[in-house]
C-alpha cells in the first residue's frame, strides 16, 4: 500500500470520526434496559427452574459483551463528543463489566499503537511467540506458552484471571489519575455486589450473575483473539511496521450473522476500527460499505474462525499463523 494510497484511505474514513448523541443514546437504552431486564428475569427464574435462569443468562451475557462495546469507545473518547461524558460512562460501564477504565484505555491504546508490530508485543496484547522464538527458549517457557495458549485456560480460566484478579490492580508505573481510577472501580464494584446480596441474598446474587460473566468473558476473549489471530494475518519487525497494513491485514472482518454482530457492536468490523479507532461502532459497517479498500480485507465467519484454535505460532518465514506441527520440521531444517 503506497503513501499517497494510505492517506487517501484515511481521508475516505475521517467523515465518520464523529459520535452522533441521538445514535449513542438510542444505543445506551437499547443495551442497558434490556440488560437490566434480563437480569431481574434471571432472578425470578431461580424459582422456577435453573435452566431457565441459565437459558436467560446466556442472553444477558450476550447484552453485556455488547455494554463492553460501549465501555470500549468511551475508552476511545469516540462514544460521546465530550471527552469527560466519555470518562463518565466509561467508569460507570467499567464497573459493569469489571474493567477500570483509566487503566485499559491505556493498555488498549498501546495495543492499537503496536498491534501486529514484533518488537513491540507485551502490552494489552495476546500473548504470541514466533517459531523461532519459541525454538530458543527454555523448557519453562515453552511450558507456560503451552498452558496459555490452551483453549481451555485461554477461555476457561482467562476470564477468571483477567476480569476479577488482573484488573483490581494497578500496573507499576500508573498515573495517580489512573490509580484513583482503579480503586473508585473496585469500591463500586464490591459496593453493588454487596448490595444486591443484602437486596437478594448471596447466593441468587451469584447463581445469576456467575454464569453471565463467565459466558461473557468467554465470548469477549474469542473475539478479541480471533480478530487478530487467523492464517494470513500481519506482524513484521518494527523498521517494516506500517500503522494501515496492521489495520486492515492485521485485523480480521469477522462476518457474523446480523444477531451476532448487533450484540457485539459491530466490533467484526475489527479493521475499520483499527484503522480508526474515533469511529462509533454504530458507524463501523457504514465504514466498510462505503470504503472500497477495505472490502478486500481478510475476511472469516463463524465456522471458519474456529480454526484459529489450532494456531499457536507466528511463522516469520512464511507470514502465517501455524499451530506446534511445524516445530519438528524447523528443527530438522536447523539440523541441516
Amino acid at each position: 500500500m503506497t503513501i499517497q494510497s494510505t492517506k487517501q484511505l484515511r481521508k475516505q474514513v475521517a467523515p465518520y470520526e464523529k459520535a452522533n448523541t441521538k445514535a449513542s443514546i438510542k444505543q445506551l437504552i437499547n443495551t442497558l434496559g434490556p440488560y437490566f431486564l434480563l437480569w431481574f428475569l434471571a432472578y425470578q427464574s431461580l424459582s422456577i427452574s435453573y435452566f431457565l435462569t441459565l437459558g436467560i443468562s446466556v442472553i444477558a451475557a450476550g447484552f453485556l459483551v455488547r455494554v463492553f462495546i460501549i465501555f470500549h469507545d468511551c475508552c476511545h473518547y469516540s462514544f460521546f463528543k465530550n471527552r469527560n461524558a466519555n470518562k463518565i460512562l466509561g467508569t460507570i460501564t467499567g464497573v459493569l463489566t469489571l474493567f477500570p477504565y483509566s487503566q485499559w484505555q491505556h493498555d488498549h491504546s498501546i495495543h492499537h499503537a503496536t498491534s501486529s508490530n514484533l518488537d513491540k508485543r507485551g502490552t494489552g496484547d495476546i500473548w504470541v511467540l514466533t517459531v523461532d522464538e519459541y525454538l530458543a527458549a527454555p523448557l519453562w517457557r515453552k511450558i507456560a506458552y503451552r498452558i496459555y495458549r490452551n483453549p481451555f485456560v485461554m477461555f476457561g480460566l482467562g476470564p477468571i484471571y483477567v476480569f476479577l484478579i488482573m484488573n483490581r490492580f494497578n500496573k507499576k508505573g500508573a498515573k495517580k489519575k489512573e490509580r484513583l481510577n482503579t480503586y473508585l472501580t473496585n469500591f463500586l464494584i464490591v459496593f453493588v455486589a454487596v448490595l444486591l446480596s443484602w437486596l437478594i441474598g448471596f447466593e441468587s446474587f451469584l447463581l445469576v450473575q456467575a454464569p453471565i460473566f463467565l459466558i461473557s468473558g468467554t465470548l469477549g476473549i474469542w473475539l478479541f483473539y480471533v480478530q487478530h489471530t487467523f492464517e494470513d494475518s500481519y506482524f513484521e519487525e518494527n523498521d517494516e511496521w506500517s500503522y494501515v497494513k496492521a489495520a486492515v491485514e492485521g485485523s480480521s472482518y469477522y462476518k457474523l450473522p446480523k444477531l451476532l454482530q448487533w450484540l457485539t457492536g459491530n466490533i467484526g468490523y475489527h479493521h475499520v476500527h483499527h484503522l480508526s479507532p474515533r469511529v462509533p461502532n454504530y458507524k463501523l459497517e457504514d465504514v466498510h460499505n462505503n470504503t472500497e479498500p477495505l472490502q478486500n480485507v481478510p475476511t472469516i465467519t463463524l465456522l471458519t474462525s474456529l480454526k484459529s484454535l489450532k494456531f499457536r505460532l507466528w511463522d516469520t518465514r512464511n507470514k502465517k499463523f501455524v499451530g506446534y506441527n511445524v516445530i519438528s520440521l524447523y528443527k530438522k531444517t536447523g539440523e541441516q
